[in-house]
């Protein structure tokens, strides 16, 4: 817990940091509905603050934790003492409260099946504004509190694009491309993908650096036997005006030696963890491309790699 910054901060913390009190505290503030879903018994200070640093004058925090009708829940209760109250407070208190979840996921990381814990939000207000002058549903804090409530309140949008059938992301435009590579990147030979790869090439535009970086990722992520007759059927079958640059493309990996390092990477991979096998992988690439005076942007397209972590290796 966080040392008081302020006198008001002392006194909310020394009677509603002592159990007994807090008990007291919450078993006459609570709504009757969420009061029935506490084990009040069970109430246990928690330690820590979610108040940034720069606001630790204007408000103070505490968090508990208890047992709760729907397994393990927390109750985190804010004091406002700033003289002008802040109207985006409700706002303030919902996004302290995701943070104590996620605290608590963290906390229980292994432990049984992921759920968020109920953490239920009080504001302590005693300003010199009388009454409290501002809604505490975070809701309202939107221009439309409908508009809001309407997409909060239900199921967010989701793309699954492993169950779009092809036919369909071939119609899909420009972001064709992506979606069926996206779907496919996964299965055992991206060989079996050559065919719509090709008709969508056709029939959907690719800027050059959305095609360099497409083949990229689908020769160092994806799974092929034969990534070197993936690549060349693959320019054999696209259209005229993207075979040059494909050809650019697979000349670069062939002069850093793309197919060796990728095997190499992969062995870590299998010894040492997956994705420590790809990281190793491409900064081997990246190496490998600077040595052949490939400018930064190229390497980036070909590794994934930040600006500044080409840099990096540059100086070492």
């Amino acid at each position: 817990m966080s040392r008081p910054t302020t006198p008001h901060d002392a006194l909310f913390r020394k009677f509603l940091g002592h159990p007994e009190t807090a008990r007291d505290f919450l078993d006459i503030h609570l709504p009757a509905s969420l009061r029935a879903l506490c084990d009040l018994a069970t109430l246990r200070l928690e330690s820590g603050s979610f108040i940034e640093p720069a606001l630790r004058t204007a408000c103070s925090d505490i968090l508990y934790s208890l047992g709760t009708t729907r397994g393990d829940g927390y109750i985190y209760c804010l004091i406002e003492h700033q003289s002008t109250p802040d109207p985006l407070m409700a706002f303030r208190l919902m996004r302290y409260c995701l943070l104590a979840m996620q605290a608590h996921l963290d906390k229980n990381k292994g432990r049984g099946p992921k759920k968020l814990p109920l953490v239920i939000p009080l504001l302590f207000y005693h300003g010199q504004v009388r009454p409290y002058p501002h809604g505490t549903d975070w809701l309202e804090n939107f221009a439309d509190a409908e508009a809001a409530r309407a997409l909060y309140g239900n199921p967010f949008p989701l793309v699954d694009v492993t169950a779009i059938p092809d036919d369909e992301i071939l119609r899909h435009k420009r972001i064709a491309l992506l979606e069926l590579v996206q779907k496919h990147i996964w299965q055992r030979d991206l060989a079996e993908l050559l065919e719509p790869l090709s008709c969508l090439l056709r029939i959907a535009s690719a800027t050059d650096e959305q095609l360099e970086t497409l083949l990229n990722y689908l020769l160092q992520t994806g799974n092929t036997v034969d990534p070197r007759g993936f690549t060349e059927r693959l320019i054999h079958l696209s259209p005229d005006e993207y075979k040059e640059k494909m050809v650019t493309i697979a000349e670069q990996l062939k002069r850093i030696g793309w197919e060796e390092g990728r095997e190499e990477g992969r062995e870590e991979g299998r010894e040492e963890g997956l994705e420590e096998g790809r990281e190793e992988e491409r900064l081997a690439l990246a190496r490998k491309a600077l040595a052949e005076n490939l400018s930064v942007k190229t390497i980036q397209i070909i590794t994934g790699l930040s600006e500044a972590e080409i840099h990096s290796l540059r100086l070492h």
